[in-house]
Protein backbone atom coordinates (compact mmCIF):
# COMPACT_ATOMS: atom_id res chain seq x y z
CA UNK A 1 0.00 0.00 0.00
CA UNK A 2 1.31 3.43 -0.95
CA UNK A 3 -0.19 6.65 0.35
CA UNK A 4 0.69 10.10 -0.98
CA UNK A 5 -0.61 13.07 0.99
CA UNK A 6 -0.79 16.58 -0.44
CA UNK A 7 -2.62 19.87 -0.09
CA UNK A 8 -1.00 21.40 2.95
CA UNK A 9 0.04 25.03 3.12
CA UNK A 10 -0.22 28.32 4.95
CA UNK A 11 -3.68 29.72 5.67
CA UNK A 12 -5.09 32.40 7.92
CA UNK A 13 -7.29 31.54 10.86
CA UNK A 14 -10.86 31.04 9.69
CA UNK A 15 -9.73 29.82 6.30
CA UNK A 16 -10.04 26.45 4.59
CA UNK A 17 -7.79 23.81 3.07
CA UNK A 18 -8.44 20.44 1.47
CA UNK A 19 -5.93 17.66 1.95
CA UNK A 20 -5.74 14.73 -0.43
CA UNK A 21 -4.38 11.24 0.07
CA UNK A 22 -3.83 9.23 -3.10
CA UNK A 23 -3.86 5.51 -2.37
CA UNK A 24 -2.44 2.74 -4.52
CA UNK A 25 -1.14 -0.79 -4.38
CA UNK A 26 -4.31 -2.75 -3.72
CA UNK A 27 -8.08 -2.65 -3.58
CA UNK A 28 -9.27 -0.55 -0.68
CA UNK A 29 -12.91 -1.54 -0.60
CA UNK A 30 -12.62 -3.15 2.86
CA UNK A 31 -10.12 -0.70 4.28
CA UNK A 32 -10.37 2.00 6.91
CA UNK A 33 -8.60 5.24 6.03
CA UNK A 34 -7.56 7.82 8.59
CA UNK A 35 -6.05 11.24 9.01
CA UNK A 36 -3.75 11.96 11.91
CA UNK A 37 -1.73 15.03 12.84
CA UNK A 38 1.33 15.88 14.86
CA UNK A 39 1.97 19.38 16.14
CA UNK A 40 5.46 20.51 17.16
CA UNK A 41 6.42 18.98 20.49
CA UNK A 42 3.25 16.91 20.71
CA UNK A 43 2.22 13.32 20.15
CA UNK A 44 0.53 12.24 16.94
CA UNK A 45 -3.24 12.37 17.34
CA UNK A 46 -6.26 11.01 15.54
CA UNK A 47 -8.23 13.48 13.42
CA UNK A 48 -10.76 11.54 11.33
CA UNK A 49 -11.42 8.17 9.75
CA UNK A 50 -13.65 6.71 7.09
CA UNK A 51 -14.71 3.20 6.20
CA UNK A 52 -14.07 2.92 2.50
CA UNK A 53 -16.96 0.57 1.71
CA UNK A 54 -19.77 2.42 3.49
CA UNK A 55 -18.40 5.94 3.82
CA UNK A 56 -19.19 5.99 7.53
CA UNK A 57 -16.88 8.36 9.36
CA UNK A 58 -15.67 9.40 12.78
CA UNK A 59 -13.94 12.52 14.08
CA UNK A 60 -11.92 13.78 16.99
CA UNK A 61 -13.95 16.12 19.17
CA UNK A 62 -11.55 18.97 18.39
CA UNK A 63 -12.47 18.96 14.69
CA UNK A 64 -16.12 17.90 14.69
CA UNK A 65 -18.26 20.30 12.72
CA UNK A 66 -15.22 21.85 11.02
CA UNK A 67 -13.52 18.97 9.19
CA UNK A 68 -15.05 16.48 6.77
CA UNK A 69 -13.45 13.26 5.56
CA UNK A 70 -14.56 11.73 2.28
CA UNK A 71 -13.34 9.31 -0.37
CA UNK A 72 -13.49 9.05 -4.14
CA UNK A 73 -13.51 5.40 -5.19
CA UNK A 74 -12.82 6.22 -8.83
CA UNK A 75 -9.70 8.23 -8.02
CA UNK A 76 -8.71 6.04 -5.02
CA UNK A 77 -8.29 9.21 -3.02
CA UNK A 78 -9.29 10.25 0.48
CA UNK A 79 -9.89 13.89 1.28
CA UNK A 80 -9.94 15.98 4.43
CA UNK A 81 -11.83 19.22 4.00
CA UNK A 82 -10.79 21.59 6.76
CA UNK A 83 -12.90 24.68 7.42
CA UNK A 84 -12.81 27.35 10.11
CA UNK A 85 -9.16 26.58 10.72
CA UNK A 86 -7.57 27.63 13.99
CA UNK A 87 -3.91 28.21 14.89
CA UNK A 88 -4.08 25.06 17.04
CA UNK A 89 -4.75 23.04 13.88
CA UNK A 90 -1.16 23.73 12.82
CA UNK A 91 0.54 20.36 12.39
CA UNK A 92 1.92 17.84 9.97
CA UNK A 93 -1.04 15.82 8.72
CA UNK A 94 -0.64 12.16 7.82
CA UNK A 95 -2.98 9.81 6.06
CA UNK A 96 -3.03 6.17 7.06
CA UNK A 97 -4.71 2.90 6.15
CA UNK A 98 -5.62 -0.35 7.88
CA UNK A 99 -7.32 -3.49 6.59
CA UNK A 100 -9.94 -3.82 9.31
CA UNK A 101 -11.56 -2.07 12.25
CA UNK A 102 -9.68 -4.06 14.87
CA UNK A 103 -6.16 -3.73 13.47
CA UNK A 104 -3.72 -0.88 13.86
CA UNK A 105 -3.01 1.52 11.03
CA UNK A 106 -0.10 -0.13 9.22
CA UNK A 107 0.40 2.04 6.14
CA UNK A 108 1.31 5.71 6.38
CA UNK A 109 1.80 8.56 3.96
CA UNK A 110 4.69 11.00 4.20
CA UNK A 111 2.80 13.90 5.80
CA UNK A 112 1.84 17.36 4.64
CA UNK A 113 2.35 20.53 6.69
CA UNK A 114 -0.60 22.74 7.55
CA UNK A 115 0.20 26.10 9.12
CA UNK A 116 -2.61 28.33 10.38
CA UNK A 117 -1.64 31.90 11.17
CA UNK A 118 -3.54 34.04 13.67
Amino acid sequence: VQLQASGGGLVQAGGSLRLSCAASGRTFSNYFMGWFRQAPGKEREFVAAIRWSSGSSSYADSVKGRFTISRDSIKNTVYLQMNSLKPEDTAVYYCAAKPSYVTLYDSWGQGTLVTVSS
